[in-house]
């Protein structure tokens, strides 16, 4: 088949899995999603029958945090993944389309999970439900790190509804069944999207991409719009790990403890760049990704009783790791394990993952009375209901088990929807085709005055 040919059958299939997509969407949100009882117009009586004002209304405690939080979603991670010198386009782009494909399927799948009105079989909906929808689809965002420009849009619109699937179900286990706390996501969003792009990328591994070799790198300005990404990352990151935490102490002592480790990862990350390279220079991949990691490692404990000098040591732990990542552990796992991670996500959202699952871990089996209170345990950790009796110690043993089945769900979820997309049935890009927007994007080629067609070169 010639590439003209190739080209047809993808942009044919495209629009066929969006439109079918939209349109059973369409029908599912007919069938089972209501507003809830803040966003419907009952809520005048409803306040008026339990003496509340407007201002008690949720909206009012999650909109800001929501604003952040969309910002990073759509600008923050698109912009992030536009260092390649020629999938700018591919980058934010694609990461647009992931992005609301996802949040679609995301509310209706969280919905059934925590959000089902069993009186009347509707999922009701509101502002945290946003939040969450965004949540669950920066697990598939950050899966497509792993596999930026090496896949077609009809296989990320596949990973985004298994991912998605996959991540409501193993929310529900963490969260619910096993009573694991994880405001900010370090285990339930980061170590699963991670293991779970990087368990594709080994599924789809492409011993020829040596002949798009010309395209991975980037360019003075491509990594300047990478440096976009980073600074909305960077400053919204409090917001991303406060988010849904309780009103009051908790959503302050999350943005507090985010907003400390980032800043000592920072100042780290600088540092170790400087120290292994040439001449004590720094690296842009790193000041871009590694930057951020302390963010991560932070979402588990976000809402504990951390202190600000252990969020200090977590930010600088997190520095070293990411770091040292990029410069040993990233060309190792291409050449020995056969992973191909483009945008490095096993160092700024796996191994910071699971630092931030061993952080939430012992920092949930140390609390104490003296430390949280009473009622600070009670409210910290959800000790309520069938999980009343529960004690510190015993938390942080659930803690560790939410990590494992973050893990699990993300390399043996990936593993299968890596099966999946191997089928020669999506249109993916040739070896010598990867990383250049050329492939799908039709104004990534100019004309010339003659009428010639032009390669556009960055």
């Amino acid at each position: 088949m010639c590439d003209r040919e190739k080209d047809t059958n993808v942009r044919l299939s495209l629009p066929a899995v969006c439109v079918v997509w939209q349109t059973a969407m369409i029908i599912l949100f007919g069938v089972f999603i209501r507003y809830d009882h803040e966003s419907d117009a009952h809520w005048v009586e409803h306040r008026k029958h339990l003496n509340l004002t407007d201002i008690e209304n949720d909206f009012y405690f999650r909109y800001p945090s929501f604003q952040d939080v969309h910002v990073m979603i759509f600008v923050g991670f698109g912009f992030l993944m536009t260092f390649l010198k020629r999938y700018s386009f591919g980058g934010v782009g694609f990461n647009f389309l992931i992005a609301a494909f996802g949040i679609q399927w995301a509310l209706l799948m969280q919905g059934w999970f925590h959000s089902l009105d069993y009186t009347d079989g509707k999922i009701k909906i509101g502002i945290e439900n946003l939040i969450n929808a965004d949540f669950c689809v920066a697990g598939c965002l950050i899966a497509y790190g792993a596999l930026l420009g090496k896949v077609s849009p009809v296989q990320l619109m596949v990973l985004t509804l298994f991912g998605i699937t996959l991540f409501a179900v193993e929310e529900f286990i963490i969260l619910s069944l096993i009573h694991a706390r994880d405001a900010g996501g370090s285990m339930v969003i980061h170590t699963f999207g991670a293991y779970y792009g990087l368990s594709i990328s080994w599924m789809l591994y492409r011993p020829n991409l040596h002949q798009s070799s010309r395209l991975q790198g980037s360019v003075y300005h491509s990594d300047v719009f990478a440096m976009i990404g980073t600074l909305f990352l960077w400053m919204f990151w409090p917001s991303f790990n406060s988010a849904i935490c309780d009103h009051g102490d908790g959503q302050h002592r999350a943005a507090i403890n985010t907003y400390l480790c980032l800043a000592s990862t920072v100042l780290t990350t600088v540092a170790i760049s400087s120290l292994f390279q040439k001449h004590g220079k720094l690296d842009m991949v790193h000041i871009q990704n590694s930057t951020l990691a302390g963010g991560v490692a932070a979402g588990t404990a976000a809402e504990f009783m951390l202190m600000p000098y252990g969020c200090l040591i977590v930010g600088f732990c997190c520095g070293v790791i990411s770091t040292l990542g990029y410069i040993f552990l990233t060309p190792f796992m291409e050449k020995r394990l056969k992973i191909q991670d483009t945008c490095g996500i096993h160092n700024l959202h796996a191994m910071p993952g699971v630092i931030g699952g061993i952080v939430g871990a012992v920092t949930a089996a140390s609390a104490s009375v003296e430390v949280y209170g009473h009622e600070g345990l009670v409210n910290t950790f959800d000790f309520e209901g069938k999980f009343k009796d529960m004690v510190p110690t015993t938390q942080g043993g659930h803690q560790a088990a939410g990590l494992c089945v973050a893990l699990c769900f993300g390399i043996g979820g990936g593993i299968i929807v890596g099966a999946i997309l191997r089928l020669p049935i999506w249109g993916d890009p040739a070896d010598d085709d990867c990383f250049d927007d050329e492939t799908y994007w039709e104004s990534a080629v100019i004309h010339s005055s003659s009428g010639t067609k032009t390669q556009f070169t960055l």
